[in-house]
C-alpha cells in the first residue's frame, strides 16, 4: 500500500485504522510524508511503532508524484495498492482485490466500486461521476470508456508491481498523474477490472487537490488525453473518413487539441434538425441517418450528456458499428 501524506492529521488515523482492520494480514503500508507541517508524521510514527506493517518515509516536500514514485520504489510486495489519507477501506478490500489478481494472471490491476464520501446535493457532478465509474467493471468497459473520464478511482486501485516496472511509474507534468498513468498503460495493452463490491469510501473534500490544483482542471484532462485519443483513432482509421457525433460549439472547442494532433473531421453528425445542412468549421453537419456505413466511416462520439452517450452507442451498434473498431466515445 502506498499512501502519500501532507498535512492530513485530521483524517489520517481513520485511513490507517481501516488498513489495520484488513482481513488479509500480509500487507505493508508505505506512509510517504511529503513535508507535512502538522501532526501527520507523529501520528504515522505512532502507528509504525505499534504495527511494523506500517513504514514511515519522511522527506522534504517535493510533491505528490515524487511521493508516489518513492513509495513504489520502496514497496516490497507483489501487488501495489493505493490509498489517500482521507479515504477509508472496507476490511475485505485488500483480500478481495489480491484474490482477483491471483485468480486472473491476465489482469494488470484491480479496482473496486467506491462509495461517494461527500454531500450529494452540493457535489452533484462528482457524485454522478462516481455513479458512472461504478458501472465500468470489465477490462473491455474500462478500456472503451477511458476517453470520457478517468475510468478508475486512483485510491481504489491495486496493480502488479511488475506492471509498474514494465510500463513506468507516475510522470510529473501539468496533468492529472493518475489519468496519464491509466491512459499510458491502457494504450500499451494493460487490463484492469473491478471487484463488484463497494470497498472504498472516496472522500470529496473541498480542499482536495483535484478541486484546487490546475493539473486537475478540465483543460488539463483534455490536453493529456488528446495524443492518446488521436493515436486510438488513427490506428483503425485506415482509408475511412472521420466523423464527429456532436456539432455544438463546446464540442468543437474541446476537440481543438485533437485537430492539432493531425486529425480533422470529414463532417459532423447531430440530432438537431436545425443544424442539418449547415457547416461547422467548414465541414457539413448531417443527421444520423446520413452517416456512411462502418467500412467508410470511423465515428468519434463527443457529447456531454451522460444519457445521450448511451443512446448513441446503442444506435451505432444497431447500425453495425463496433466500439473501439468503428467508433470511440469521448468527452
Amino acid at each position: 500500500m502506498v499512501l502519500p501524506v501532507r498535512n492530513a492529521a485530521a483524517t489520517l488515523p481513520a485511513a490507517l485504522e481501516s488498513l489495520r482492520a484488513q482481513t488479509r494480514p500480509d500487507w505493508e503500508c508505505l506512509i510517504v510524508d511529503d513535508g507535512s507541517s502538522d501532526a501527520s508524521p507523529t501520528l504515522a510514527a505512532r502507528f509504525a511503532a505499534e504495527d511494523p506493517r506500517f513504514r514511515l518515509l519522511r522527506r522534504p516536500a517535493r510533491g505528490l508524484v515524487a511521493a508516489l514514485n518513492e513509495g513504489l520504489a520502496a514497496a516490497r510486495g507483489r501487488f501495489i495498492a493505493r490509498l489517500d489519507a482521507d479515504d477509508v477501506c472496507h476490511p475485505e478490500r485488500l483480500a478481495a482485490q489480491a484474490a482477483r489478481l491471483e485468480a486472473d494472471p491476465s489482469l494488470d490491476g484491480v479496482s473496486c466500486l467506491v462509495r461517494f464520501g461527500g454531500a450529494r446535493a452540493r457535489r452533484a457532478g462528482f457524485a454522478r461521476y462516481v455513479d458512472w465509474l461504478n458501472t465500468l467493471l470489465s477490462p473491455e468497459a474500462i478500456a472503451a470508456n477511458r476517453f470520457i473520464e478517468s475510468p478508475l478511482a486512483h485510491p481504489s486501485v491495486m496493480f502488479r508491481r511488475e506492471a509498474a516496472a514494465r510500463r513506468g511509474g507516475y510522470r510529473a507534468g501539468p496533468f492529472p498523474e493518475d489519468y496519464e498513468l491509466w491512459l499510458r498503460w491502457l494504450e500499451a495493452g494493460a487490463r484492469f477490472a473491478k471487484v463488484p463490491r463497494e470497498l472504498l469510501v472516496w472522500t470529496d473534500r473541498p480542499d482536495r487537490l483535484s478541486r484546487c490544483d490546475p493539473r486537475y482542471a478540465p483543460a488539463a484532462f483534455d490536453a493529456v488525453k488528446a495524443p492518446y485519443l488521436a493515436r486510438a483513432l488513427r490506428r483503425p482509421l485506415g482509408g475511412r473518413a472521420l466523423w464527429v457525433w456532436g456539432a455544438g460549439r463546446q464540442t468543437r472547442r474541446r476537440l481543438e487539441r485533437l485537430w492539432a494532433e493531425g486529425l480533422a473531421p470529414h463532417g459532423f453528425i447531430d440530432v438537431d434538425r436545425k443544424k442539418w445542412g449547415r457547416h461547422r468549421d467548414g465541414r457539413r453537419v448531417v443527421g444520423p441517418d446520413q452517416l456512411p456505413p462502418p467500412d467508410r466511416a470511423l465515428v468519434l462520439v463527443h457529447v456531454g450528456r451522460w444519457g445521450a452517450r448511451e443512446l448513441i452507442r446503442a444506435r451505432l451498434t444497431a447500425a453495425g458499428f463496433e466500439e473501439t473498431r468503428d467508433f470511440w466515445v469521448a468527452a
